[in-house]
């Protein structure tokens, strides 16, 4: 019997299609042989916390720049892509902080096969007391925590505190626990300021000071301490604003590095800090005070960071003489050094029309006696900027230049507050917490006193320098009308004390335009400087809802 004969064409046909078949062959076999497990739950981790996967791998060469090592965490149809970083003696870390309760997996993936395909699960339970996420733009001008928690910014400056010795770190974290801050603005890199006095423990790159720095290999010890200190702040429910460069270090010229070296800084950076929900970024302090950079520079750092950060933590940049465009998609917030457009409200809120977005004046000068024209507000004044800015619908910074014979300061090198303001920036804070949740706004630009809130609901009328005996109770007719009844408080904001006036206050109209009053009937004053008077509705007819944006 003689076979039929195949065509060559047909037995190559033949053995491609049985060279495609073979692997799925095997693989199903492999599949019904050896079935995978599921791999275990290693952990739980609350939300807004963090996950964090430790992995041994190869520790010679140059880990910093030669090892590519992520994870991509999954949850439901949601996955994240995270960067990891080589944390020194062999040992590589990835951290995530996961923003959605429930299961997650996670898969390394690298260059190197000791630290891919790394596989496993965990479960993200609900926050403890305290943690209310990440700080966020919202309605605006105004910032909350990711769990609607509003977040009223009362910040300070200490540039260089956590570049100083254990018990001088401690003592600021002491001090800090009491202090009514909860936002820290302090630099990465450190200041020249006091260190000849206490020069610099460690150093963020590998090298001998002051000049001699290998850019390309990180120091894992001195990111180890600084990311100790910002969980130490979040514990104190303190925001950590970093400085990522700044003009006032020519002791070691961190300020000269390359484009490459400048990137592998924010990445390596990002990679260890961004999962800690208290970090917010600033680009810079007096960016245009840095001459090595320039304003592209800093549009590149800003697009590094909105690249290299999952969780889009909030971001800014500080001014020396020329203001940066605010407007730019990458900038969240606007951090402004400019005592006198705080002082004067109506240029403040000029700021916010302008950018619509949350402003907040991180430097207004500072309450202190140095000899520097920067350093030598009185408390009152300092307080006084810190009202005006309220009323504006904006936020204010604080610090302290105070001289000592141990030539320690807070803005440098924090440890102690010696000023008058704290305690009535603490007062301030109760203010605010107690106003509406949605943020003060502006109401009526054109009149004095200075008067912001929510119309209709909620003011706050500051009085500054000036010492009226009375006030006559007039409204700005922005969603009120007739029959509405408020009560009044009298604030005095250096002595700290709340005085309710007697009775209610009825509106009534009193121009068919603009004002609605209280039947003339005037509020009595003590003739004194920093006065104010907080007016609540509590009856009568109800509020017609303003217009405006959208809740973010």
């Amino acid at each position: 019997m003689t076979l039929p004969r195949r065509s060559p064409l047909f037995a190559l046909l033949a053995l491609l299609l049985f060279g495609l078949l073979l692997p799925v062959r095997l693989a199903a076999a492999a599949v019904v042989a050896t079935p995978a497990a599921a791999p275990a739950p290693t952990k739980s981790v609350e939300q807004w916390g963090v996950f964090e996967l430790a992995l041994k791998g190869p520790a010679e060469g140059n880990p910093f720049t030669e090892v590519r090592f992520s994870a991509v965490f999954t949850h439901l149809d949601r996955s994240v892509e995270v960067q990891g970083f080589y944390d020194g003696e062999g040992v590589y870390r990835v951290r995530f902080m996961p923003e959605l309760q429930g299961a997650w997996s996670y898969e390394t993936r690298s260059n190197r096969w000791p630290l891919t395909g790394k596989n496993g699960l965990f479960t993200v339970v609900p926050p403890s007391a305290g943690n209310h996420g990440p700080v966020r733009v919202r309605n605006t001008y105004h910032f909350g925590y990711a769990d609607g928690t509003p977040y009223r910014q009362v910040g300070t400056t200490s540039y260089s505190w956590h570049h100083r010795d254990e018990a001088m770190e401690a003592s600021t974290l002491r001090t800090l626990s009491t202090a009514p801050f909860n936002k820290l603005r302090m630099c990465v890199f450190p200041q020249d300021h006091g260190s000849d006095k206490a020069p610099p423990p460690r150093f963020p790159y590998a090298g001998t000071p002051p000049h001699s720095w290998d850019f390309s290999r990180f120091n894992p010890e001195f990111f180890r301490h600084l990311e100790k200190r910002v969980v130490e702040l979040g514990a104190l429910g303190i925001e950590a604003d970093l400085i990522l460069f700044h003009p006032y270090g020519k002791n070691w010229n961190f300020d000269t590095m390359s484009a490459a070296d400048d990137e592998r800084y924010l990445r390596y950076l990002t990679a260890r800090l961004s999962a800690f929900r208290n970090v917010w970024w600033s680009v810079a302090n007096e960016y245009d005070f840095i001459r090595t950079k320039t304003e592209a520079d800093m549009d590149r750092y800003f697009q590094l960071l909105v690249e290299c950060d999952p969780y889009h933590h909030l971001r800014s940049i500080h001014n020396g003489f020329n203001i940066y465009d605010h407007r730019k998609p990458w900038v969240t917030h606007a951090s402004i050094q400019n005592g006198c457009a705080v002082e004067d409200v109506h240029s403040a809120q000029l700021y916010r029309d302008v950018w619509r977005k949350p402003v907040v004046f991180d430097e207004v000068k500072y309450e202190g006696d140095v000899g520097s024209r920067w350093g030598q507000l009185s408390g009152r004044e300092m307080v006084h900027r810190f009202w005006c800015g309220t009323v504006a619908g904006t936020y204010v910074g604080h610090s302290e230049c105070f001289q000592k014979p141990d030539s320690v300061l807070w803005l440098g090198q924090g440890v102690a507050l010696h000023g008058e303001s704290p305690a009535r920036l603490a007062f301030l804070r109760r203010i605010m917490d107690e106003s509406p949740a949605e943020g003060i706004e502006p109401v009526d630009k054109w009149q004095k006193p200075y008067m912001g809130g929510k119309a209709g609901e909620f003011y706050l009328l500051y009085f500054g320098h000036e010492t009226p005996s009375s006030w006559q109770f007039l409204l700005y007719k922005n969603g009120v009308t007739d029959g509405l009844e408020y009560e009044v408080d009298v604030i005095d904001t250096w002595n700290m004390t709340i005085t309710p006036v007697e009775g209610r206050f009825v509106t009534k109209r009193k121009d068919n335009y603009h004002y609605l009053d209280a039947s003339g009937r005037s509020v009595a004053l003590p003739g004194r400087e920093g006065m104010a008077l907080r007016i609540r509705k509590v009856g009568g007819q109800a509020v017609t809802p303003l217009s405006g944006p959208p809740v973010e």
